[in-house]
């Protein structure tokens, strides 16, 4: 090789890094705020921060978005209802490069109305989701499915982002806990027996028990947040079992994933 030759590598080496530099310092600068092709709008639209929190209602299911699917080699099992809801991670959002298209529910994303994107929650929910840092909330409505990063809990829209400054941010420590509709009381009014599982100081692992009892043809698998004292437990929960179902069935299917007996609850 020559030397001429060498020169001219090195060069082109130098070239790439400079390249190569502002990208990466960008992306630890946002924090992981958007992918790079993704980001806050080029021009704010007008009344963009004037824009209300979503108004919760009553609406039925989305046709689509509410089967279970595999994200990464990943499969997730959506749960049948958003009762007693509440998770603790981190919340991120995304904004222009998906304006305009579908979401998981088949509606249009649009970066300017307070929605967000959920792995497991039905389509629609409602949510409020507050910053832990700064007590700052937004209410706002389910209708995608994500994030799929480790540790990211919700996406938030551009503009729902905007309101608890998590635009800059990029991404930041969340509470987030579903909002009751008026169809969702007769969830509530739900008697008989109930099979509780187990229960867990953190909702990723009753997410987990919930989908290996789906797995195992287990329906109705819900999970019920409830605080005891300044504790937070979640439980796993299989019911109502109705009196013409075989309940030493479930017990074994149970007891087959867990390999603990559940606890008998009458409601």
């Amino acid at each position: 090789m020559t030397r001429l030759s060498v020169v001219l590598i090195v060069i082109a080496l130098l070239v790439s890094a400079c390249t190569l530099a502002p990208e990466k310092v960008a992306r630890k600068e946002r924090g992981g705020a958007y992918y790079l092709d993704d980001g806050p709008p080029s021009e704010e639209a007008s009344g963009a921060k004037d824009i209300p929190d979503a108004i919760p209602r009553e609406e039925p299911r989305s046709r689509i978005g509410n089967s279970p699917y595999t994200v990464f080699g990943k499969r997730y099992y959506p749960i049948h209802s958003a009762l007693g809801y509440r998770e603790v991670g981190e919340a991120s959002w995304y904004g222009k490069k998906f304006h305009g298209r579908k979401t998981s529910s088949g509606e249009t994303y649009d970066m300017y109305k307070m929605t967000a994107a959920h792995k497991t929650l039905p389509l629609p929910t409602y949510v409020q989701v507050r910053r832990i840092d700064t007590g700052d909330t937004v209410v706002v409505r389910v209708n995608d499915r994500g994030p799929f990063l480790k540790g990211r809990i919700i996406d938030l829209s551009y503009v729902a982002a905007r309101k608890i400054g998590l635009v800059q941010l990029g991404k930041a420590a969340v509470e987030v806990t579903a909002i009751k509709t008026i169809d969702q009381k007769s969830d509530l009014e739900q008697t008989g027996l109930f099979l509780e599982a187990a229960r867990f100081r953190l909702p990723e692992n009753a997410e987990n028990l919930r989908e290996r009892l789906l797995k195992s043809d287990i329906a109705a698998v819900n999970i019920i947040a409830e605080d005891v004292g300044k504790i937070v437990y979640y439980r796993v929960r299989v019911g109502p079992i109705n009196d013409d179902q075989n309940v030493d069935l479930y017990v074994s299917r149970i007891q087959s994933v867990t390999g603990l007996s559940p606890k008998r609850v009458f409601k």
